[in-house]
């Protein structure tokens, strides 16, 4: 689930928590088998592992997760896309997403799979993509750590017009961390990410690329604020994706207004309501 990678869950839960006391005030009833979460939010830039997938322009992204008692969960996210991010001329990614979670002594471990999906587009670019997720705290600090793996696959073929491109089909590592801690007395969580992706270089089917360089490193320092009903925030990212590195990508890999980078640093600002 790709709720947003400018907010972090820890945050969305408080803003929730806090939009729900009232009611939970009154609730007499047991908690029922099934629960509906879902947001809405509206972002400067849609980021995804550090990459514009909206070059450089507003974003609209909402989705829903349906839970059950159990563990078990599915849901949808759904964002506008652009630029690098619009695979094989699709204006839009829709990710379909289910799993398992269950707590794991003091943790949750999280198991599920995404498939991404680009309606409207050319064949050839939805993808699965296998995660294990383990969550915790650690003092104030709420930690996340990740793995997701996209086994070999057409959407992921190399393309380009390199020596190590021939048209092969490619598989995909994505390993993170993510850390938040609220700031006390105040509505303010700081908020980190780093990432490094491992896959196929230069350009895939039509066009684009999970991990266009094959090896980098993705990051996002940033604050959310809760405002009332909504969640409030500024993050930087960047990546360690040089210029000489992705020449070769040109001009598929850069603004198409000003041909600038899509993947340099970058202060992305986000307002989220959850329900």
């Amino acid at each position: 689930m790709k709720l947003s990678v400018f907010t972090t869950a820890s945050t969305v839960a408080a803003a929730m928590l806090i939009i729900a006391q009232p009611a939970a005030a009154q609730e007499t009833e047991a908690p029922k088998a099934l629960t509906v979460t879902g947001s809405i939010a509206l972002v400067s830039d849609y980021r995804f592992r550090g990459v514009s997938q909206s070059d450089e322009e507003l974003a609209v992204q909402g989705g829903f997760t349906v839970t059950h008692e159990s563990g078990l969960y599915a849901g949808t996210w759904a964002s506008n896309l652009a630029g690098w991010g619009a695979f094989g001329g699709s204006n839009s990614e829709l990710d379909l997403f289910a799993g398992y979670k269950r707590p794991i002594g003091g943790a949750t471990l999280d198991v599920g799979l995404t498939w991404y999906v680009y309606p409207g587009g050319a064949s050839n670019t939805d993808f699965a993509e296998p995660y294990v997720k383990l969550s915790g705290t650690v003092g104030p600090v709420s930690v996340l750590g990740g793995f997701a793996y996209a086994p070999k696959q057409r959407a992921l073929g190399n393309f380009s017009n390199t020596p190590f491109s021939r048209g092969q089909s490619d598989d995909n590592i994505y390993v993170w961390g993510d850390a938040s801690v609220g700031i006390p007395r105040t509505p303010i969580t700081a908020k980190a990410h780093v990432g490094y992706s491992d896959g196929n270089p230069g350009l895939g089917p039509n066009g684009t690329s999970v991990a266009p360089t094959g090896k980098y490193v993705d990051w996002l320092l940033g604050v959310d604020a809760v405002v009332g009903p909504l969640v409030l925030g500024v993050a930087y990212v960047d990546t360690d994706i040089t210029s000489a590195e992705s020449a070769y990508l040109l001009p598929n890999f850069s603004s198409t207004k000003d041909g600038g980078p899509i993947a340099g640093p970058q202060v992305v600002f986000s307002v989220l309501a959850s329900f």
